[in-house]
């Protein structure tokens, strides 16, 4: 397919002109003009793009990209690395960040509330970042944290009481500890992000409600796949997610 025509699919199914973000979203780095090999990630680092040529990829489409608000400019060092391989191979680098968190469908938050069970009835916070469900059955705070550690690979950190109840549930993937005070005002009994402050420990002890840090990376692995599998089945080209793990 035709990376201009990619460009503008991607711009319009993300509303990505809705957005005031941290980053520039969509086409960073311009490689080839025919897409047919997608790979997908979580960031464009070093050894994503490296496992991306090594498979073959004509594109590769990251949630992390380049480029971010108060960044270095200079291209030395890891920038330089990475920006090399890119161009020395013509490979084209897509990112979308805060677009492909809030997407309806195949965002990461809804990707993850779909592995989860959570069916969202509402939102909170900027862009309605912030999704919240109710729970079809109460349960425990050490109930939930097993479930979100089985779905992930992973155990969360837990800030709250294990056996306490739990009806209502808030998420936001990634570095979203900042809209903890949003999810308890919407009426959260536990809320669920990727990293976790120092403050946080304190806001969960004093309002009540259960804190569960799942994971930056952990968190942010669905979004990018499902976009990824959706545009092979609508552009009939090839697509593999590459999984680098990250601890954090």
């Amino acid at each position: 397919m035709d990376r201009i025509e990619l460009g503008l699919y991607l711009k319009r199914l993300l509303a990505v002109d809705g957005f005031q973000d941290y980053c520039p979203n969509g086409l960073q780095v311009e490689g080839r003009p025919q897409i047919n090999k997608l790979a997908t990630g979580v960031t464009a680092s070093l050894a994503l793009l490296e496992a991306a040529l090594a498979w073959g990829a004509d594109a590769v489409l990251v949630h992390h990209g380049f480029f971010w608000k108060n960044e270095a400019l200079p291209i030395t060092g890891w920038k330089y690395r990475r920006l090399r391989l890119l161009l020395a191979h013509d490979i084209n680098l897509l990112a979308y960040h805060l677009p492909l968190d809030a997407h309806r469908e195949l965002g990461n938050n809804a990707q993850l509330g779909a592995r989860l069970g959570w069916v969202a009835d509402g939102h909170f916070g900027a862009n309605d970042l912030g999704w919240l469900a109710n729970l079809p059955t109460p349960v425990t705070v050490a109930e939930i944290a097993a479930q979100v550690g089985h779905r992930l690979g992973r155990l969360p950190l837990v800030l709250g009481e294990a056996q306490q109840t739990v009806r209502r549930v808030a998420w936001c993937t990634g570095a979203a500890q900042g809209l903890f005070h949003d999810a308890i005002e919407a009426g959260a009994d536990l809320y669920l992000s990727g990293e976790v402050s120092e403050s946080t420990t304190h806001l969960s002890r004093e309002s009540g409600v259960a804190y569960l840090a799942a994971g930056h990376h952990a968190t942010e692995r669905y979004g990018v796949q499902a976009l990824g599998a959706h545009l092979a089945s609508v552009f009939k080209i090839e697509h593999f997610f590459i999984d680098i793990d990250n601890p954090v």
